[in-house]
């Protein structure tokens, strides 16, 4: 069998650094987007957890004499960890006797359901890395010659070319990021995330924590979500939205226990409030925005192609918007770095704003094109970096329009940088 070439990944350099940092290093992240393949490629020995000819024995194992299982040259990758909750301590425990770095890697694509079996919580010895899906730049959908990075370190002159029209875009959001489906025949890379989606429903959202959970309520439930992408939608508003679509027994309780396990699965991720220093005294919203951790499982929900997203601009443009918040998480993890959302009473509302951890932040609003959307995300990114309270906070690094359909990535005379996403690179 002629294996596939390794295709680098972002979170590679992370990992490198984790390694030699920390005894072991846990990556978390959704089913199907690399953490195994991701992880081979530094372990020198491997345990997984979930082969169907040693399970049994495995779980057994965990119990009585886990030491066994963590036996191996390193570092050695513990995959599906998750299954056999034990070995955290035991982990743990192996890091403190052997006194030194990079001896373990973990996966897992879902939080345990039996939480209760660990003991310590690895302080100092287990460094957690969440991976996701692949960006635009890691699947060679992205020229990558407008770097974050440099935009981060006052980058003034940018340059490239969008090569990719509306139809490429409304592919590789129902595409994703998942890694069989890149490189592979349109029909075949589009039944990636409905397979995906399909295992969610079916079985996953009730294995991650042994709660038998209802089909048909998940699928409404990730079909309100999916309408809700990019908007703070509370609670009673997804649940009106499902109950409008034919189910009228629900409570609030079972709701929420859907949702963290969607989390738990790592399906959804929700991105937090930006709460900056203001002159004015406007209230900012503090309510998470709404996201999938790829824009492909929204579209699955849906039952959404390509045509359909050309045919239905206004839900192009929010799975849009969440393939660009996917890859700005990645391309911002490298930096240091993490996505909010802005919003405040008056409706003034900036889609991403990456904060280093060095306080150093970037604006970005997210416009699948057209004239007039640009213009409108201009006018926000000005007035919002008008009302930061500069004696606080430093200036913005940069503002950027990250958008679908521009044909030149290039700096506008005021200062903010209109980048296609197919250009765009950490």
């Amino acid at each position: 069998m002629i294996m596939k070439a390794y295709k680098k990944r972002i979170v590679d350099d992370i990992l490198a650094l984790k390694l030699k940092s920390k005894g072991a290093v846990l990556i978390e992240g959704a089913k199907w987007c690399g953490k195994t393949t991701t992880a081979s490629q530094f372990a020198k020995s491997t345990l997984l957890m979930q082969n169907p000819a040693t399970i049994a024995q495995n779980l057994e194992m965990a119990e009585l004499a886990p030491a066994r299982l963590l036996a191996g040259d390193v570092p050695r990758l513990i995959d599906e960890w998750q299954l056999a909750p034990v070995l955290w301590d035991a982990i743990r425990y192996e890091v403190d006797q052997r006194d030194a770095f990079g001896q373990f890697i973990l996966t897992g694509s879902a939080v345990p359901a039996d939480e209760t079996k660990i003991h310590h919580t690895g302080t100092g010895r287990i460094t957690r890395m969440l991976m996701r899906p692949m960006t635009l730049s890691e699947s060679g959908d992205s020229t990558s010659t407008v770097s974050l990075g440099a935009l981060f370190r006052g980058e003034s002159t940018i340059d490239g070319e969008n090569k990719s029209d509306l139809d490429d875009i409304a592919f590789l959001i129902c595409r994703g990021g998942w890694p069989k489906g890149i490189g592979q025949d349109t029909d075949v890379a589009l039944q990636q995330a409905p397979d995906y989606y399909e295992a969610v429903v079916r079985s996953d959202i009730s294995r991650v924590d042994d709660v038998e959970r209802d089909e048909h309520r998940t699928r409404k439930l990730l079909q309100s979500l999916s309408r809700a992408v990019g908007s703070q939608a509370k609670l009673p508003t997804v649940m009106a939205d499902m109950k409008a679509n034919d189910l009228d027994t629900l409570s609030e309780t079972t709701v929420r226990s859907y949702i963290r396990a969607l989390k738990k699965l790592f399906v959804i991720e929700d991105a937090p409030a930006w709460n900056p220093n203001l002159r004015s005294k406007s209230a900012i919203r503090t309510t998470d925005t709404h996201y999938f951790v790829d824009p492909s499982i929204a579209a699955a929900a849906l039952g959404l192609g390509p045509d359909d997203l050309l045919n239905d601009l206004n839900t192009a443009g929010l799975l849009f918007e969440n393939l660009c918040v996917r890859d700005l998480r990645v391309y911002a993890e490298k930096l240091n770095g993490t996505v909010f959302h802005y919003r405040d009473k008056s409706g003034l509302e900036c889609d991403a704003v990456i904060h280093l951890r060095n306080g150093s932040y970037g604006l970005i609003e997210i416009k699948l094109g057209g004239e007039k959307s640009i213009s409108d995300g201009i006018h926000t990114l000005q007035t919002l970096s008008e009302q930061i309270d500069k004696t606080k906070m430093h200036e913005p690094s940069f503002k950027m329009i990250l958008t679908a359909t521009e044909q030149y990535a290039h700096m506008r005379k005021d200062g903010i940088a209109i980048v296609p996403v197919t250009c765009l690179g950490v």
